[in-house]
């Protein structure tokens, strides 16, 4: 006989409400949003997170910071801005510039409370990732969480020299989501 093949038709990920969400008091918003759609919550808390719990959270490789530098200089591009890195950022290149770019993200996200949520759910990866909406707010379809909710552009938090104000993280899919979770919450925190 051949042995049955366990298959599991849940998956978990994790959602932070990040401190622009907590202050402008949408938690129970975007936390209804997730229910409405038949997500469950197995994990919830509210933290203020460190510095050092957010710097382990961020992707360290070369790719990934020279990607935030390049989407710096691309928005800029777009909006017609002429940059010098020197000049406006204080660095020589773009990894200094997405190096930069993720230190913004650091100080931002622990400069205040944020909402850690687990969720679990047939393709919860995907399905929060869609009631979320476009990481660029302005870009976000009306009717997501983004999309109702914030407008902030890369070019102004650029300008400002701060992260984009998108409300939300959400797990990109589920090997990011099972490495998140487990920063997130220990295993006695998870239903």
């Amino acid at each position: 006989m051949k042995k049955k093949q366990k298959i599991d038709l849940l998956e978990r990920t994790l959602v932070l409400i990040k401190p622009d969400g907590v202050e402008r008091r949408l938690v129970g918003e975007i936390i209804s949003r997730f229910e409405r759609a038949g997500l469950r919550i197995v994990g919830l808390g509210i933290v203020k997170p460190t510095k050092e719990l957010i710097d382990r959270h961020y992707p360290k490789n070369r790719a990934w910071i020279e990607n935030l530098g390049y989407n710096t200089i691309k928005t800029a591009e777009e909006a017609k801005l002429k940059i010098d890195l020197q000049k406006d950022y204080g660095v020589k290149n773009v990894y200094e510039l997405g190096l930069k770019v993720r230190q913004w993200l650091i100080d931002f996200m622990s400069s205040g409370p944020v909402v850690k949520i687990a969720l679990e759910g047939p393709m919860a990866v995907s399905v929060v990732r869609k009631l979320v909406g476009k990481t660029t707010p302005y870009l976000a379809e009306p009717g997501t969480i983004r999309g109702d909710y914030s407008i902030d552009s890369p070019l102004l938090a650029n300008l400002e020299k701060r992260p984009i104000k998108n409300l939300i993280h959400a797990s990109g899919n589920l090997k990011e989501a099972k490495y998140e979770l487990k920063l997130w919450f220990k295993k006695s925190e998870l239903l």
